[in-house]
């Protein structure tokens, strides 16, 4: 690990202000990404800035939708009542217990890692990204492998995820990490469905030939016959191209079925 300078935060308006201070600073949340990556020397910021201190944690259920802070732990969403039952099965299957009381759905986000599950979560819900600067789409959000909308110095303050009618979280988790060889979330809602797909390419992306299917008929047997082109999907020694092909339209399948 490099040396670097550690700050906290007492609130967003203060982290951008270390943040602008600093010559190369970065901001940590959780840190269950970042700290190490540090000790792997992967990286080398002049400053670091905690927002554990920067009130950016708790959950909001307005009836209409939920608010979570971007500092809210995955146990802490696994374990509130004010959050959808969809929501709630994608934090309880996120790495070991360690991991969920201390990582964060602001930490998860930003990093963007390729098989985190939030992310798809927030595409398959059409949630809202709230910044110390704006609102960003989920759609527009991520960009791709570990690489979002964030401007520099753009701080994330929470998500907002609008309540559905029916949805559903679906994963095949590596059985070493937990982290998702292939998930997948499915929602309807007033405005159509959405079908979210995480694990499978460098980047969390919507599936329109799954929501076109499930649009005309929700169920699993809708998807029957659907294929997904192996072309540009993960490869690796955990399971092939192919493999995850089938597994897109398996974790589908059983999404479905969950929601009802």
């Amino acid at each position: 690990m490099y040396d670097f300078n550690f700050h906290s935060a007492s609130s967003v308006d203060d982290a951008a202000s270390k943040l602008a201070a600093a010559k190369d600073g970065t901001v940590m949340a959780g840190g269950q990404t970042l700290i190490p990556v540090l000790k792997q020397r992967l990286a080398s910021p002049s400053d670091v800035v905690s927002l554990a201190g920067a009130g950016l944690s708790g959950i909001t259920n307005n009836g209409d939708s939920v608010t979570i802070g971007a500092t809210t732990t995955h146990a802490a969403v696994a374990a509130s009542g004010d959050v959808p039952a969809a929501l709630r099965s994608v934090a309880e299957g996120i790495g070991d217990a360690q991991v969920r009381n201390r990582g964060t759905i602001g930490g998860s986000i930003a990093n963007n890692d390729p098989a985190a599950d939030y992310p798809a979560a927030l595409l398959g819900l059409g949630a809202t990204v709230t910044t110390n600067q704006r609102d960003i789409a989920a759609d527009d959000f991520f960009i791709g492998l570990f690489e979002t909308a964030l401007n520099d110095g753009e701080i994330v303050k929470s998500v907002t995820f609008p309540n559905a009618t029916k949805a559903a979280y679906a994963k095949f988790p590596n059985p070493a990490s937990r982290y998702a060889m292939v998930g997948v979330f499915v929602a309807q809602a007033a405005d159509g469905v959405r079908v979210a797909v995480t694990g499978a390419t460098d980047c969390a992306h919507r599936g329109p030939r799954l929501e076109a299917a499930l649009s005309a008929n929700w169920s699993a047997s809708a998807l029957d016959g659907i294929t997904i082109p192996p072309e540009n999907l993960n490869s690796d020694i955990h399971g092939s191209a192919e493999y995850r092909a089938n597994l897109v339209i398996v974790m589908a399948k059983r999404a479905v079925e969950a929601a009802g």
